[in-house]
């Protein structure tokens, strides 16, 4: 936690860097590397990789900010370092997450086991505005609900992981992880000859093989994958095309689908053709707008019938944003323990649910110090961060908490771990942030051995999110 406590430096350790200081053992060959370089070398990769990325395309786009509807994450040329046995430990934590989150999601649709037996509050799930009562009794294909989750996790010492929040809806970042990688193999080849980097480039043949596994057990010959996306304008469809591309599945929009014969097809030059399994990048609430809104133009009418019956998998499942509700997470540690039988080898961050009188009554009182966030908010958006925040900020937004206490929740300021960045002067520290990705089939859970690094450029800051100013790095996990 911060408590005054300065920021554990991953390239330097507890004590930063100090005269005569040796870099931590992950960084120590990137060190060695770095010193006999040419800081003048490093400044024109990096300008080469802003271009490479300009070239690309990857961009994203700021919603209600028209001058910069599309936008370039600023890319930082010197990677985070994890070590094999930090991974193994943060991997075991993860996986045990994971498998946690399913059953929690397979019970609250079911029995609900885990609210008769008191261990989460039933108002949380009825007044969840991510419930979908429609999924009740409903089996998905596989009994995976998640196939795809991303895992916010923030280190505050050597030995100190804190997750942050699940994604368990539609985890976004993905692509951005594969393009780092690939501009780093092209700027550095001989850092990877010296550094032994664990590979993230099979990632979409993993994420194929793991959708088609989850195909319904009726489907014929080699299950059809599709990518739904929203269309041009939503924020993430550089990935949502990166992915179909890499996965050799087609990129669809819903206009392009239709309910044909008790199966989802999509139109094609040769007719209607049936999906097995749809990855899709729409929101629950214009999934179906024969069940959920009805002036949806995003989805498909009639496809939870099809859903629900058995005849198509939708990645990830209807519902499962009661999973990464903000509110529910504060009660992770209770629900891993209740289907893992386990304690969490993953600590989750101090919560205070505002939405409980006493812990509402702490927050205003505490404000300056407390980052607040959205139950339902991502983004960075809607959050306050209160050792950032004016007087005149922290009395607005204490007005919005005492009027809707429901829908916020607040967690300590933590002291985020740093990484180096390339500035001007040479390297300097920056708070960062990291999201794994994992994929759930069937049969196996599969944790990419690396992610997506968010970093704060702003010397100081704490937000790395992308939209508010942040930036991205590549990741490596090193091989034992």
């Amino acid at each position: 936690m911060a408590g005054g406590r300065p920021a554990y430096d991953e390239m330097w350790g507890a004590g930063g860097n100090a005269a005569g200081a040796a870099p931590t053992p992950p960084y120590r060959d990137y060190w060695a590397w770095y010193e006999g370089v040419d800081p003048a070398f490093l400044k024109a990769k990096a300008a080469d990789c802003e271009r490479i990325f300009r070239r690309t395309g990857i961009t994203f786009n700021v919603y209600g900010q028209d001058d910069a509807a599309e936008r370039l994450i600023p890319f930082d040329v010197v990677p985070r370092i994890i070590s094999a046995s930090e991974w193994r430990r943060l991997a075991r934590g993860i996986e045990q997450r994971v498998r946690a989150i399913n059953a929690f999601l397979y019970d609250i649709y079911h029995r609900q086991e885990i609210l008769r037996a008191g261990r989460v509050p039933t108002h949380l799930i009825a007044s969840n505005k991510a419930f979908l009562p429609e999924m009740i009794g409903v089996d998905p294909p596989g009994g995976v609900y998640t196939h795809i989750v991303g895992v916010d996790i923030v280190r505050t010492g050597p030995d100190e992981f804190y997750v942050l929040e699940d994604n368990a809806r539609t985890p976004s970042g993905v692509s951005y992880m594969l393009e780092n990688r690939e501009t780093m193999l092209q700027m550095f080849p001989e850092l990877f000859a010296r550094v032994r980097v664990r590979e993230v480039s099979d990632y979409p043949r993993l994420l194929r093989r793991s959708l088609a596994a989850s195909a319904p057990r009726a489907s014929a010959g080699a299950p059809v994958v599709a990518v739904l996306t929203p269309g041009i304008y939503n924020s993430a469809y550089f990935e949502h095309a990166f992915l179909a591309d890499q996965m050799g599945a087609e990129l669809v929009e819903g206009g392009d689908l239709r309910v044909v014969d008790g199966c989802v097809a999509m139109r094609t030059t040769r007719g209607y053709r049936p999906i097995d399994v749809l990855y899709r990048r729409v929101d629950d609430d214009f999934l179906d707008p024969l069940s959920f809104r009805p002036d949806s133009t995003l989805g498909v009418p009639g496809i939870l019938d099809i859903y629900r019956a058995g005849g198509v998998t939708i990645a990830n499942a209807p519902g499962a944003g009661i999973a990464d509700d903000k509110a529910i997470y504060s009660y992770m540690p209770e629900i891993i323990e209740f289907y893992t039988g386990e304690k969490a080898f993953l600590n989750n961050v101090p919560t205070w649910r505002c939405a409980e009188k006493d812990a509402l009554a702490y927050v205003l009182e505490h404000l300056a110090e407390l980052v607040v966030k959205e139950v339902h908010g991502s983004g960075g958006y809607g959050m306050l961060v209160g050792p950032a925040a004016s007087v005149m900020e922290i009395e607005d937004f204490a007005a919005k908490l005492k009027s809707n206490p429901d829908n916020y929740i607040a967690q300590p300021t933590l002291a985020l771990s740093t990484a180096p960045i390339l500035t001007e002067k040479g390297l300097a520290p920056r708070h960062i942030d990291f999201r794994p990705y994992v994929l759930v089939a069937p049969d196996r859970i599969e944790i990419t051995p690396g992610g997506l690094t968010r970093v704060a450029l702003r010397e100081g800051s704490l937000v790395v999110n992308s939209s508010q100013g942040g930036g991205t790095k590549d990741t490596w996990v090193l091989e034992d």
